[in-house]
């Protein structure tokens, strides 16, 4: 599915999800109990940044009916889920919903810059490796976070003091990882700092082209091709990656999580494409 039209008179792009397979082109598994009900609409600002409610409108819709007061609880947690979607990503993490071992080093990953959260952190571990250390994807990336073998080399160290940096050691991968998104997000600063590219904010507060989404749509495709759009670039994949991110937010604020499927690309392991390290 792509990216969707852009709208007549403005800059937005709209892109309509209906009910699709998980991990087809970027689309979103919607309830079917929402089928016919109300079609759920992703609107990217003129650079693409989310704005719609993806999340509130899944909790909204997605059980069917209920009480009143199930329905104002679950309109509380979806207003509660839409802000940190929306959000700078440095909400603090609830260390409850990452593995016991990994809680440290995504924790100082996420405090390598202010720029970026462990909670931005674990949303792309889940989406890389689904939190397995021992994957080797199509490309040759290795380890939790998935990096490409250059990637690691120029930002992985020997985090853990065993001595040895490789990307099959967690600690190492996700401080790598960490390292890379804070370069990433400091080139974002800067092309908005010397004007390239624009950052706004409209009368609702959405800020379109923030750092952190300049940084993510760098992580997904490059940094070449988000200078080269003049912010996040309105392609499939930018999309997707920076939506799928931001859709795990509120879970890792240990706020709730999105029904399964309902995230585009974020899957419990890469069984399909990728196998365990040697």
């Amino acid at each position: 599915m792509g990216a969707g039209e852009s709208e007549e008179g403005g800059g937005s792009k709209a892109v309509m999800y209906g009910v699709a397979g998980a991990g087809v082109g970027g689309c979103v598994m919607i309830p079917l109990s929402l089928a016919g009900a109300v079609p759920l609409i992703i609107i990217f600002g003129g650079f693409g940044v989310l704005l719609a409610p993806l999340i509130a409108l899944i909790l909204l819709f997605g059980g069917g009916g209920g009480s009143a007061d199930n329905y104002s609880s679950d309109n509380d947690t979806a207003n509660q889920m839409l802000t940190v979607l929306q959000g700078d990503g440095k909400g603090e993490l609830d260390t409850s919903t990452v593995p016991e071992d990994l809680v440290d080093p995504i924790q100082k990953a996420g405090k390598l810059c202010d720029a970026i959260g462990p909670i931005v952190i674990a949303s792309q571990v889940e989406k890389a490796s689904g939190f397995n250390a021992t994957l080797v994807g199509p490309g040759g990336e290795v380890g939790i976070s998935q990096l490409p073998p250059d990637v690691f080399k120029q930002y992985g160290k020997d985090d853990d003091n065993n001595g040895k940096t490789q990307a099959t050691d967690s600690a190492d991968s996700i401080m790598a990882q960490g390292r890379y998104m804070c370069d990433l997000a400091d080139q974002g600063q800067k092309l908005i700092d010397d004007g390239t590219i624009v950052k706004s904010t409209d009368k609702n507060g959405t800020t379109t082209n923030s750092v952190l989404d300049l940084a993510l749509a760098g992580y997904a495709i490059g940094m070449d091709a988000v200078k080269t759009a003049k912010g996040v670039p309105q392609s499939n994949d930018a999309l997707s990656y920076v939506l799928s991110i931001r859709a795990q937010f509120a879970k890792y604020q240990g706020i709730a999580a999105p029904p399964t499927g309902a995230t585009p690309g974020v899957t419990p392991s890469f069984t399909d494409t990728a196998e365990p390290a040697a």
